[in-house]
């Protein structure tokens, strides 16, 4: 339980302030915006708010029911490994729940059924702001949720462990929906993850871009990349912002380019 509020903690702490930007769309900050169009706030603000409390207490249920089977995993609250253990630990649970997340993800625009029952609850929201990361249905929320605690069951962590993880992935599941690509963002220290670009273009363009953190999974693993955003990537080196990117003529922007990916 304390697990799981201190999730939604973390989650809340990075999706507020970005939910708050984004009702207010101030003129300064509209050149940083990934989509030159509205946020969908007054549609969604309070429909994320329900899905966020319903989501939380089905998982709660969830693991007071599975609670016999995840105390038998190791996780403990003893004496804490050496730091740089701790970041090996960090780092492998990040590639392990970005390479499961991967084909999870794809797997629900893969399949019928779960598109339709499932994961098109996410994808009513095309333009989105920080509060709609967890703007899913239950089924989703939960899977998400029990990828996360794959890698520290699998070793064993240390609880303290597991709450500096599960921080790290509620930041990456909030920043990935707050729908600006600003220089200042905290996010770029992470030197595996490109911000909120990469998650912004699966919602503008659906398919494709399936990953969490790790880019590089949709190049070897399906050529899963959105093309739109591999040109944008080029034009934001070039020290474009993403308003002058969207501001280029639909020709040039649509110009042909050295890793097209298949799922366009």
């Amino acid at each position: 339980m304390a697990t799981l509020a201190i999730s939604m903690a973390a989650f809340l702490t990075v999706a507020i302030p970005w939910t708050i930007v984004a009702w207010l769309d101030p003129q300064s900050m509209r050149k940083y915006k990934i989509q030159q169009k509205p946020f969908e706030f007054d549609r969604f603000f309070w429909p994320s708010v329900g899905r966020i409390i319903q989501n939380n207490i089905i998982l709660a249920a969830l693991l007071v029911l599975f609670w016999p089977l995840i105390k038998l995993s190791g996780v403990h609250d003893g004496a804490l490994p050496a730091w740089y253990i701790i970041i090996i630990q960090l780092l492998f649970f990040v590639f392990l729940d970005d390479f499961l997340y991967y084909w999870m993800h794809r797997y629900m625009h893969e399949n019928k059924w779960l598109l339709r029952h499932v994961h098109s609850v996410h994808h009513r929201i095309r333009n989105t702001c920080g509060i709609n990361g967890n703007y899913m249905h239950w089924l989703e929320f939960s899977l998400t949720a029990f990828l996360t605690l794959v890698g520290p069951m699998l070793i064993g962590a240390h609880i303290y462990v597991i709450w500096i993880w599960v921080i790290i992935r509620q930041f990456e599941g909030a920043d990935g929906h707050i729908g600006y690509d600003v220089p200042w963002n905290p996010a770029h220290l992470f030197p595996v993850y490109q911000g909120p670009v990469y998650h912004d273009f699966h919602h503008a363009k659906f398919k494709g871009n399936y990953a969490g953190f790790l880019p590089y999974l949709d190049k070897y693993l399906g050529q899963t990349h959105i093309a739109a955003y591999l040109r944008y990537l080029e034009e934001r080196k070039k020290g474009l912002s993403p308003q002058q990117i969207a501001d280029q003529p639909s020709a040039q922007r649509k110009r042909p380019t050295t890793a097209v990916s298949s799922a366009q």
